[in-house]
């Protein structure tokens, strides 16, 4: 891949993201060499061709040079995390038998599940060819947490899929399982720059444990997302966790607040479609009803400024200001 240098100011960190970002996508779709056989690669090809948001190669590049360390030293690393959390996409979408992933159609959708789950399996080989390409002395370190991490994943969607058969779900097993699912995926991106990065001990926990709110931050608004945006929007499917019985944090807080009638209408609604966009906005006018999407708007804010406090009561050790604009980025999103 070519090499490149950084050309945006430091004062002005929406363009660093966005440039960051863009640079990303580009290294991604030329990150499969191989073209044989095509019904490998090209899956392969097709996922990382995905323009996505790239929140997690960029925190950890910005991680990095909070404590000091370069853009280019953290750059493997963080293809490799993007990579990684690919693959949980593809195996995750067949899972959920979901149709669209940013925008086009997921991998299962548009090949066979046994292409899908193949192209998946290739995308962690690929992500660990990138990973081990990483100069730091602390490489054995960083592999072992990349590497529980994957763990930490697997046990978290397999905790998901029980969820949805489950009869009751609380928010604290929620909370549990997205940590495991998604929130660690943030952590271990935020704790690996500030490695590469020869950050202190204290700086390292610190970025982890803002990584960490930051991941539960954006999964609990990844679920009010799934009710209250549009497809063309979000780029998947509308409504999918509804349809699949997710026990997510907006669902959780309905099931505790709402009547007898109103749970057993919006069991009747989702049992018997697949998607259906007049019942998402039912259920988002019923939410509405119970104050529940004012609340997590509130938990996300609440989770957010966790987040910032962390990194603030270790400024001295950590250069702030893109880790900051970085969680108010993922606290307006709209998709």
């Amino acid at each position: 891949m070519k090499q490149h240098t950084r050309t945006i100011p430091p004062a002005d960190p929406e363009a660093y993201y966005t440039y960051l970002a863009e640079r990303i996508n580009r290294d991604l779709e030329e990150a499969v060499s191989e073209d044989f056989p095509e019904s490998l690669y090209h899956p392969m090809n097709y996922v990382l061709a995905a323009q996505g948001k790239r929140l997690r190669p960029v925190l950890l590049i910005m991680s990095c040079e909070s404590v000091g360390g370069t853009c280019e030293s953290a750059y493997n690393a963080a293809l490799a995390i993007e990579i990684l959390h690919n693959f949980t996409l593809v195996h995750d979408d067949i899972m959920d038998n979901d149709d669209l992933r940013r925008g086009r159609e997921t991998v299962h959708k548009r090949w066979n599940n046994n292409v899908a789950i193949l192209a998946g399996d290739g995308l962690i080989a690929l992500a660990y060819r990138f990973l081990l390409k990483t100069r730091s002395r602390d490489m054995r370190r960083i592999i072992r947490i990349f590497s529980e991490a994957i763990i930490k994943i697997c046990e978290g969607q397999s905790i998901d899929k029980d969820m949805e058969t489950a009869s009751t779900v609380g928010l604290e097993d929620y909370l549990d399982m997205i940590q495991r699912k998604t929130s660690i995926l943030l952590s271990i991106s935020a704790e690996i720059g500030g490695i590469i990065g020869n950050g202190t001990p204290e700086a390292i926990e610190t970025l982890s444990s803002f990584g960490l709110e930051l991941g539960t931050a954006f999964q609990i608004q990844d679920d009010l997302l799934d009710i209250i945006s549009e497809e063309a929007v979000i780029g998947k499917d509308l409504g999918s966790d509804l349809c699949n019985g997710k026990k997510t944090y907006p669902i959780i807080l309905f099931i505790e607040r709402a009547s007898a009638k109103d749970k057993e209408r919006i069991v009747n609604m989702f049992s018997t479609v697949r998607s259906n966009k007049k019942a998402v906005a039912d259920f988002r006018t019923m939410l509405n009803s119970y104050n529940i999407i004012s609340d997590v708007i509130q938990e996300v804010n609440r989770r957010i400024y966790k987040a910032n406090e962390y990194l603030i009561k270790q400024k001295n050790d950590i250069s702030v200001e893109y880790l900051l604009h970085l969680s108010e980025m993922v606290r307006t999103r709209t998709h």
